[in-house]
This record gives structure tokens, sequence and C-alpha cells, in this order.
């Protein structure tokens, strides 16, 4: 069995909101593990990740433990990096044995050929200010200069706020099918050209959404904010859906 999650958020609200989201994400990497072949975790499982070279974000620990023991136990682990998560560097590798994904990928499961990515920076070509945004975050030089002049007690208080800012604009009962637009054109011109795909799935939009068209299944996972969370699952037989947990 393979398992697909996104959009955990872990950190988000007030300590109390952010203890329950963590909590039932615990829980669900327990359930999960049982019989897991692979789980993947398709971005911003974190609300705001920035690593400097001896520093990390203090809390999450049940989760980072949680992680680490399924590793331990042979459960492999993807991480994929999200736009609230994309500052990780090798921590999550060495402490907690999982593998990161920086690019969209396209993996082999169940006889299944799925193209993952967790959906930010893609078909945003006609947006130039959401380009200007996407090159100073993932810039090398912008970001060590970040690291040795902000001191990271205004560094996490200033990314805690703008991934607040960020996430408050793909509130879940804010989307609709139509706000996935452009991920939908993205996954029918990567079909076309990518014949062989079997499964397109993304996260980022927040809003769980099972699109099957006549050459094209695409799933958009759910985040974890409230009282549901939404995740995939495919057989081993490569048949896939989305749960609630």
């Amino acid at each position: 069995m393979y398992y697909f999650a996104s959009d955990v958020h872990l950190g988000a609200g007030d300590e109390n909101a952010s203890r329950r989201t963590e909590q039932r994400f615990v829980k669900w990497l327990d359930s999960v593990a049982e019989d897991a072949d692979a789980i993947f975790l398709v971005g911003d499982i974190f609300d705001f990740w920035y690593e400097y070279g001896k520093v990390v974000p203090k809390g999450f620990v049940r989760t980072l433990g949680k992680l680490a023991e399924l590793s331990d136990r042979g459960v492999k682990i993807y991480l994929f990096i999200g736009n609230h998560d994309m500052w990780a560097r090798d921590y999550f590798e060495r402490e907690c044995g999982v593998e990161i994904i920086r690019q969209p990928s396209v993996f082999e499961l169940a006889g299944k050929k799925m193209f993952i990515a967790h959906g930010d920076n893609m078909n945003i070509s006609g947006k130039p200010l959401l380009q200007l945004m996407n090159w100073g975050f993932r810039s090398p030089v912008l970001r060590t200069l970040f690291s040795w002049l902000v001191h990271p007690d205004i560094a996490l208080r200033f990314g805690q706020w703008w991934s607040g800012t960020s996430r408050k604009s793909h509130a879940k009962d804010d989307i609709t099918p139509s706000s996935l637009g452009f991920l939908i054109d993205y996954a029918r011109n990567y079909k076309a050209q990518n014949p062989t795909t079997d499964y397109i799935l993304f996260g980022h939009m927040h809003y769980p959404y099972d699109l099957k068209e006549s050459d094209l299944r695409l799933l958009f996972l759910g985040c974890w904010d409230g009282d549901e969370a939404t995740y995939a699952v495919m057989d081993d037989k490569g048949n896939i859906e989305l749960k609630n947990f």
C-alpha cells in the first residue's frame, strides 16, 4: 500500500490547535505504517521551516520522532518540499531517515506511473510577481545572506507571519474546483506530452478533488486544518482513492 498526504501545516494556529493537528498526524502515520510500502508527504508538512547550519525550529518532536521511528522500522518515507518548507536542508534526511524530494518526480508504484508534485511554482508564466517571489525565496545567495544577517528568533517570527498570510490565501472555504484550473491545465498538458502517465497528484490547494477524464486521472490532496484530514491511498493493484481521517 502507498499513502499520500500534504499540507498538514504543523505549527499553524495557536498552540492548542497546532498540538491537536500534530497528534492527529502522528496517529495517522501510526495507522498507515502497518501496511505501507511507502509514505509520500507531498509538501507543506510544516507551516514554516527554516534551517540554519546548526539551528532548526523548536517543537514538532512527536512528528520528527515518529518519522525517525518508522524509518528505522524500514518504512520508506518521501518528503516533498513545498512553498512553506522549501528552506529545508539535510536535517530530515540525517535525523529522521526520510528522502527529500525537491522537484516534481515520477514514480512507478504498483505497476502504475505517477507524476507527483506539491503544486506551487507550476504554470506561473503569466504571473510575474509570483515568479519574482519564487526566485527570491529560492535564491541560494539571498538565503545565505538571510542566514548570516537575521537572528533565528527574528527569522522564525517573520516566517510564521508570512506563512500565516500565505495560508489564508488558500483557505479551503474559499477554494472551488474552478480555483484549480491552472493546475488542471498543467496536468492536461503534461499528460499529452507523457501519455504513459497513469496518475497525476498535487497538494498545495487545500482542496481534495478527484478528476477523472477519458485519458487523465488527477488527484488533489486536501489539508489538515479543521475536523477532517484528506489523504490518498493506492493499493497493490494500482487503484487509488481519496479518504478522510
